[in-house]
């Protein structure tokens, strides 16, 4: 975070000293927004500018990069906007060179000045700032892998936990509460009322007995 908060504003520093340098003089006299933005590439000449199409352009679209850059906290854009200055000042100086037949600082005025140190120096500073930014950080993507739907058998284990022990969701139905009697079925035939009469093995073949029926009873009684 400090890393991108000092890179970000070295960088707005750079790209002020860029589109102000255009406003000081660059050579013999002479002021940057003088310059065309199409002598940069045909030659120069003696022709006069006006502010917008002259070499503040360029220095404008790189300080606008700039300004984008440090919001998307992109190194990227910030050091391709110092490239941008850095480039246009070094073309101006070979095209000036070309028509002076030498670049010189002279004494009196008379070679390269102010200006374009202070170009050079914002295109260093935008760059440097790029250097200082951390960049946005980095995402590492997770890739989970779908697990499988539970059977029938077990309907309250979705979804799986990796920790051992119960899972952390369970079936929003009420659980079956087991029978509290665990003996032997009453309703069994096999079973004796008396636990402890010993059966004979072969009751099961004989039929089942039926109660004895009453006497007739005897007129008059």
């Amino acid at each position: 975070m400090i890393r991108n908060v000092l890179g970000s504003v070295v960088a707005l520093i750079g790209a002020a000293g860029a589109v102000q340098s255009p406003f000081l003089r660059w050579y013999d006299g002479r002021f940057g927004h003088d310059y065309r933005v199409q002598d940069l590439f045909g030659g120069i000449t003696a022709t006069s500018s006006a502010v917008m199409s002259s070499i503040l352009l360029p220095f404008l679209f790189a300080a606008l990069v700039v300004v984008v850059g440090v919001a998307l906290r992109s190194r990227l854009l910030v050091a391709f906007a110092g490239v941008v200055v850095l480039g246009f000042t070094v073309l101006w100086m070979v095209r000036q060179g070309q028509a002076a037949g030498s670049l010189a600082v002279a004494s009196d005025g008379s070679g390269l000045q102010w200006g374009v140190a202070g170009a050079l120096a914002g295109g260093v500073l935008i760059l440097l700032g790029a250097l200082l930014m951390s960049g946005r950080p980095k995402r590492v993507a997770r890739h989970a892998e779908p697990y499988p739907a539970p059977g029938r058998e077990h309907p309250d284990t979705w979804p799986p936990t990796q920790e051992p022990g119960m899972s952390a969701q369970t079936s929003p139905w009420p659980e079956p509460e087991p029978e509290p009697y665990t003996g032997p079925d009453p309703r069994d035939p096999s079973h004796s009322r008396d636990p402890g009469a010993a059966r004979d093995p072969g009751d099961a073949d004989r039929p089942p007995q039926q109660p004895p029926e009453p006497p007739p009873r005897q007129p008059g009684s």
